[in-house]
């Protein structure tokens, strides 16, 4: 039986990530993954968002952009060109080859830093004396490891809706909306968080009538309220997305043909729609079925995340969780930092994560990002505050690119000026946001931002601008 000091089970950006640096440490170390590739006959490292979330949203993201340039945009530049054809096939070509690309790459990485990689479900079996014994099970071909520290990395999948099932033929989860190879005329998107935007942009640009049907009263909830209805009004009115918020799903019929779906508005009436492909994209669950976390007796909660403390600490001695499967935001640079600080936690290092400074981003276009307090969390907080705002519509580099759409905010301390949010919707702030990320961490001012020079021409003078402005002395504003 093979013994570790490290054993990571799930190979996800926590998962693998947590094994590479354990692995640095010095730590003989295995990561036990599940993972397949798209054809089902080979192991695939880097768990949901290299394979069927993150990184292929982004490349069809990038390819649909790119198309509606050339539809709309490059005219202005001065450039014709022919007719314009779309092929969603190659388009999902595209996206597999970088998938591949960086699935291999993870498993190049293990090998330069002697991780070793064992393919199958991991789960809990029980103990001996201070190990931990976990079995690998291959495909029914089962074996058994043992280890002193395990870290628990297993993820999360997508949250199943009570009316339908998925079969990624018409009724589609994240896997299924980014493996369409035809464009379908009527699109159907349950759900308008990151998922739902980001895949409902996708086939809006390349030509589906896209209709997103959200419970929420509040569109991006989460987000500061200003930004985001900014950027509702560039999606609905200027995009062609019909958002439709406060919605309550009734009956989901899918007849091989089509899907029906029936729904009641805000304003209490009943209405059915017919759509060609229906995405269900109503949020993730921590996945914890088939942990076996019974048989050695590790705490979840009443949502099925496992119990840690804010070093992500279980309740047993030497078992870490990490990433989804644990309480806070589901975001893979979340869960990759978490697998840094305790892979270093057991090395006996003194880590420290401030989960107030994880930037959220969502990849559309505009794209909207932010990082610390909203106004509204402010407010209700009775923290006083006081605002900066700026605009890219005369921003030159903006106005360059064909871009200039959006707003920065920035909220800081009303007494000592520091810096508690900063808050996006623009060309490229999924980019421009690590700078908020740097100020907080580093507990700056607006003073701070506004002093420093920030070169020109360049989307980050509308941040600049907006520190600027939070002393109301905003130069180009």
């Amino acid at each position: 039986m093979s013994q570790f000091d490290v054993v990571v089970i799930g190979a996800g950006p926590g998962g693998y990530i947590a094994a590479i640096r354990a692995a640095q440490l010095g730590f003989r170390t295995a990561c036990i993954d599940a993972g397949v590739n798209k054809a089902g006959d080979a192991p695939a490292l880097g768990g949901t968002c290299l394979n069927v979330g993150c990184i292929p949203s982004k490349a069809l993201l990038q390819s649909s952009e790119h198309f509606h340039a050339a539809q709309h945009d490059f005219a202005e530049h001065g450039i014709s060109v022919g007719e314009i054809k779309f092929d969603a096939a190659k388009m999902i070509e595209r996206k597999d080859g970088i998938v591949t690309k960086l699935t291999g790459g993870i498993k190049f990485l293990f090998q330069k830093n002697k991780v070793e990689s064992l393919f199958g479900r991991g789960s809990f079996v029980g103990k001996n004396g201070d190990l931990y014994q976990i079995q690998v099970d291959n495909k029914g071909g089962k074996t058994v490891v043992e280890a002193k520290h395990v870290i628990v990395a297993t993820g999360s999948v997508s949250r199943p809706l009570p009316q339908t099932a998925i079969d990624n033929v018409n009724v589609l989860d994240n896997e299924g909306a980014l493996n369409l190879t035809e464009v379908p005329k009527k699109l159907g998107v349950i759900g308008s968080g990151v998922i739902g935007l980001e895949m409902g942009s996708v086939w809006n640009r390349v030509g589906s009538q896209v209709t997103i049907l959200e419970a929420l009263p509040t569109f991006l909830a989460a987000a500061d309220q200003q930004i985001a209805k900014e950027a509702f009004k560039y999606f609905t009115k200027e995009q062609g997305l019909d958002i439709r918020l406060g919605v309550k799903i009734g009956d989901i019929v899918s007849d091989g043909k089509g899907v029906t779906v029936k729904f009641e508005t805000d304003k209490g009436e009943m209405k059915s729609e017919t759509f060609d492909k229906l995405i269900v994209a109503i949020g993730r669950i921590p996945n914890t079925d088939g942990l076996n976390a019974e048989a050695v007796g590790l705490e979840k909660d009443e949502r099925g995340f496992i119990k840690v403390d804010g070093d992500c600490k279980t309740n047993l001695p030497n078992v870490w969780a990490i990433g989804d499967v644990v309480r806070g935001p589901m975001l893979a640079h979340k869960a990759r930092d978490e697998g840094v600080a305790v892979a270093e936690r057991i090395a006996g290092q003194k880590p420290h994560i401030d989960f107030n400074n994880i930037p959220f981003v969502i990849y559309t276009d505009p794209e909207i990002a932010w990082v610390g307090k909203t106004e509204e969390q402010l407010k209700a907080e009775g923290t006083a505050y006081k605002k900066g705002i700026s605009g890219f519509g005369a921003n030159g580099r903006a106005l360059g690119l064909g871009k200039a759409k959006g707003t920065v905010k920035v909220l800081a301390c009303a007494e000592t000026d520091r810096i508690l949010g900063v808050h996006m919707v623009g060309p490229m702030v999924s980019e421009l946001v690590a700078e908020g990320v740097v100020a907080q961490e580093f507990f700056a001012s607006s003073e701070d931002i506004a002093r420093i020079v920030h070169a020109h021409p360049t989307l980050s003078e509308v941040l600049h601008e907006a520190a600027l402005a939070v002393e109301k002395r905003a130069l180009h504003g």
